[in-house]
């Protein structure tokens, strides 16, 4: 059976002499690159490829069309974007080697990596969340009346990821200036399109956000430019958002180690006919503006400086171990402000000292942009950002739709471009909708090659408010175990605007937790105008010889009613920070009293108390003089019912499991 495809045609289009060759060498470099990695691969020098061979006039397309500065977010096949933005080659090199001279020190694969000097940021293996990213520098962008677009790559695979939907959503209804760019390449691994998706074209999912779209052939780099250019040129001054489908196909394996059987002989022979680079040639070879022996010392002169650069890269040591070095590295350097004295203090609620500290902080913060549901107009379900509309405006106050994941990718992207952001969801159950964007993006990036990733996440949690399983649980176990994110907790209003503040200023990514229990039924003196509290810091709230309870959040409550109401001689550390954690504060306090309850709001199994027990049991053992206790919440989902919840609640169990503790 024979397939037949239309051949590529270039005379529509009119360029100069000089920028024709200029992309028929844009396009050679990446071509013979490539080449030599695969024999790299095969030697044993590099660990993994992911081929683009077929595909490079939609990278370097894209990437001439652009201007340096302007954003793009590549995937597994877009070389072409690094050679047109002409990243180092030693660099580029010693990256797939693995190799601390590379972009990721060694820390990330392949083209899992980025460059801020050369604005671009690379993928995740999660397809997808990059969009969200590139619509978040779009919106940096439009706020700063900057007359830039950002370009986000995805392939046909990634279209059917909620986090395509999500994007573009966003993107559409705030009319952000970001191209996104579906290269359908026929497959996703193995599986071909007709099991992706079901409409004729990727694009005419365009129609549905009400964006405009096109389908374009991605093999022919002049339709490709000519395209991006125009459409760059007109969003710079009109800004909305634009799909591009480029039709191409992936001739090689999805990796070189899964082949490509699964595809009919005859289609790999149809598309290899239409090479990118090869009939560019033909094209430029035809009409006289390319010799032959100019096309020869061209690409001699391109794989000299290949040689060149593996050569330079081979010289580079190779990766060693240092623990410190790594751990430093989890996060962006940052000098906390010293806490100052309080010089005038007013009585407020917890809701509203969270308010002030927000307020306080986009007066202080004027890149600060706030994001959520029902936030601007309404204030908030909460009413924490009422009144914020009229003092700040609707740029920085930001209704968003209902998406999790695609609005704090946005908060990411916002980052990336130079500003800085806070995401509230509307209750903290719901941040199971952008997990991935909070443990694979904001916590990774600086890890991985140094990137800024200055966003707040705020999560109204907590239980005994009747509100049943899906609008009081507190996650914080969720978020512990994950490297690279700041956890605060506060349980008092003087706690919750300083740790607010100081989250807000600090350039990396932090979850604050909030107990919607305390919001409106705890009350105390809050320092006015800028008030810091430290994140990483324990407070001693009660002291005592007895017992230590270790708790944070609405625990800390629980414990001195608990404590209090029996006289007992018992000490209270709240932690306020769960990451990063005063394990000084704790040592100090069993060290003083011998005896350790951890008390906590979630879950036991699995719960952060087990991390607290084994930390103390494991440096503290020669304190003790009785086992540690832990008390939780009951394994079950949060119920619903008064009778139900107070059962599931470990605050009705305090008593009892001190008691047991002081007459061990």
């Amino acid at each position: 059976m024979t397939t037949t495809l239309p051949s590529l045609e270039f005379d529509q289009f009119t360029y100069s002499d000089a920028d024709l060759l200029r992309f028929y060498e844009a396009l050679l470099r990446p071509r013979l690159i490539e080449e030599k990695m695969l024999k790299q691969l095969r030697q044993g020098v590099i660990s993994k490829w992911f081929s683009g061979i077929g595909q490079e006039a939609i990278s370097v397309g894209c990437a001439l069309a652009l201007v340096r500065s302007e954003w793009m977010f590549t995937m597994h096949r877009n070389l072409g974007v690094f050679t047109t933005r002409e990243v180092p080659l030693p660099q580029l090199f010693a990256q797939w080697q693995g190799k601390p001279g590379g972009f990721t020190k060694g820390r990330d694969r392949s083209f899992h990596f980025g460059s801020p000097e050369h604005h671009i940021v690379g993928m995740i293996s999660h397809l997808g969340p990059q969009l969200a990213l590139a619509a978040g520098v779009a919106l940096r962008h439009k706020l700063m009346g900057e007359q830039k677009v950002s370009l986000a790559f995805t392939g046909d695979g990634g279209t059917s990821e909620g986090d395509f939907h999500e994007a573009l959503n966003i993107a559409a209804v705030w009319q952000l200036p970001v191209i996104f760019v579906i290269e359908n390449n026929g497959y996703g691994l193995s599986t071909p399109v007709r099991e992706q998706y079901a409409c004729a074209n990727l694009a005419d999912r365009g129609v549905g956000y009400g964006m405009r779209s096109v389908t374009i052939d991605g093999n022919n780099i002049l339709e490709v430019h000519d395209t991006i250019a125009k459409l760059a040129t007109e969003l710079r001054t009109n800004p909305e958002p634009v799909l591009v489908e480029c039709q191409t196909f992936r001739v090689r394996g999805h990796e070189e180690a899964s082949g490509v059987k699964y595809v009919p002989k005859e289609q790999i022979e149809a598309w290899t006919e239409r090479d990118p680079v090869e009939r560019f040639a033909d094209h430029l070879l035809e009409r006289n503006i390319l010799t032959k022996a100019d096309q020869q010392a061209m690409a001699k002169r391109i794989k000299a400086e290949i040689t060149a650069g593996l050569k330079a890269a081979d010289a580079l040591p190779a990766a060693t171990g240092d623990p410190e070095r790594e751990v430093a590295d989890l996060f962006h350097p940052y000098s906390a402000p010293a806490p100052a004295p309080a010089v005038e203090t007013s009585t407020m609620r917890f809701i509203d000292a969270i308010s002030d500290g927000l307020r306080q902080s986009m007066r202080r913060h004027d890149d600060l942009v706030l994001m959520g549901q029902d936030i601007a107009d309404y204030g908030g379900v909460f009413k924490i950002t009422d009144g914020f509309m009229d003092e700040f405006g609707a740029g920085r106050v930001r209704n968003t739709p209902l998406c999790e994941s695609g609005v704090i990718g946005v908060g990411l992207g916002l980052s990336i471009a130079g500003g800085k952001a806070m995401v509230e969801m509307q209750f903290g159950d719901f941040v199971t909708c952008g997990f991935n964007q909070i443990v694979n993006n904001l916590a990774k990036l600086h890890y991985r090659w140094g990137q800024r990733a200055d966003v707040t996440v705020r999560l109204p949690v907590g239980g005994g408010v009747g509100a049943g399983p899906y609008h009081s649980q507190t996650m914080e176990a969720w978020f512990t175990a994950v490297p690279g994110l700041k956890i605060a907790y506060p349980s008092s209003p003087a706690d919750a605007k300083g740790m607010l503040m100081s989250a807000l200023n600090d350039p990396n990514p932090v979850l604050f937790f909030e107990h919607k229990a305390l919001y409106r039924s705890l009350s105390e003196e809050v320092p006015a105008g800028d008030h810091f509290v430290p994140i990483g810091k324990a407070r001693t709230i009660r002291e005592g010889t007895a017992a230590s309870i270790i708790t944070y959040g609405m625990g800390v409550h629980w414990a001195l009613k608990a404590v209090e109401k029996a006289d007992l001689d018992v000490e209270i550390l709240d932690l306020r920070s769960l990451a990063p954690l005063d394990y000084d504060s704790i040592r100090a306090s069993v060290s003083k009293t011998s005896r350790a309850l951890i008390l906590h709001e979630a879950n036991l199994t699995g719960g952060f108390g087990g991390e607290l027990a084994a930390w103390i049991g494991e440096h503290c053992f020669e304190q003790l003089d009785a086992p540690v206790t832990r008390l939780a919440a009951m394994d079950t989902p949060v119920p619903f019912a008064a009778a139900l919840e107070a059962d599931y609640l470990p605050e009705g169990r305090l008593e009892q499991s001190l008691e047991r503790l002081l007459a061990y």
